[in-house]
Parts: structure tokens; C-alpha cells; sequence
């Protein structure tokens, strides 16, 4: 037995945009909505109207601020639930991003004027030893 609190039940099936505030992977409906509206969800590999079906069992891929994240619909909610909750009523598919490569960035003080000879010879010495950045194809 677990300690978890049961899942609140809930539809067979519910609307799409409500689906994906009710678990918080928007902030707003109008927010699911407007995703929905501009082709960046996709319910089963098909685009997604707000008022499209999902149910149990059912992929949702959802592109949102540059990053796209793939769930697996484990259970309907029509109602925002708090995040432990949420959780819970999807699976996460996403695929781990690669780690990307840091690059230290040099800075100079605000308001330190140009640099002397000196500070650009230290500033050529430390770019010089960075490797130079990835390709960007």
C-alpha cells in the first residue's frame, strides 16, 4: 500500500486545452487554448484543436517556450489539482536534452572604461586556451 492520496476521479475523456491546465503543464486554459489554436499540440500524432479528446492511454505532445514535452495521458482531470497530484496523472516520455556545453563568458565591471594592454593581453591569453564553440547548423 502507499501512502499517496487516491487520484480524484474523473471522465472517461475530457477536452484537450482543459486536460493540460488541469495538470499544470500550462499555467492558464486560455494558455492550452492558444497552443492548441497555433499547432502546438498534438494528441496521437495528430494536431489538436482546444476541444479535441484525450483520454486514458493517449500521447500529447506539447510545444512550449522552445522546449517540447511528451506525455502519456494516465488520468482525466477536469479540475486543476495541485502539483504532487498532477504529477501522477501523466507519464513524462520527454527525452533528456544533452548537456550543453558551458562556455565561460569573461565580464568586466560596469563602468570599467576600455581595457588596458594589459587586460587585453589576459582577456587574448583566455579566449585563446577556450575551445572554440560548437558548429551551429
Amino acid at each position: 500500500m502507499s501512502d499517496a492520496a487516491p487520484l480524484p476521479s474523473g471522465p472517461d475523456s475530457t477536452r484537450v486545452d482543459r486536460w493540460l491546465w488541469a495538470v499544470r503543464l500550462t499555467k492558464t486554459r486560455s494558455d492550452a487554448a492558444q497552443a492548441c489554436r497555433g499547432g502546438h499540440v498534438r494528441v496521437n500524432d495528430r494536431p489538436a484543436k482546444p476541444a479535441s479528446p484525450v483520454k486514458a492511454g493517449d500521447e500529447v505532445r506539447l510545444r512550449l517556450h522552445g522546449t517540447t514535452r511528451i506525455v502519456e495521458v494516465g488520468h482525466v482531470l477536469e479540475k486543476r489539482v495541485g502539483a504532487p497530484i498532477a504529477t501522477r496523472c501523466y507519464v513524462d516520455n520527454t527525452p533528456e536534452l544533452p548537456p550543453q556545453a558551458t562556455i565561460p563568458v569573461i565580464r568586466r565591471d560596469r563602468g570599467a572604461g576600455r581595457p588596458t594592454k594589459k587586460d587585453r593581453r589576459l582577456l587574448d591569453r583566455l579566449r585563446s586556451d577556450m575551445p572554440p564553440p560548437p558548429d551551429t547548423l
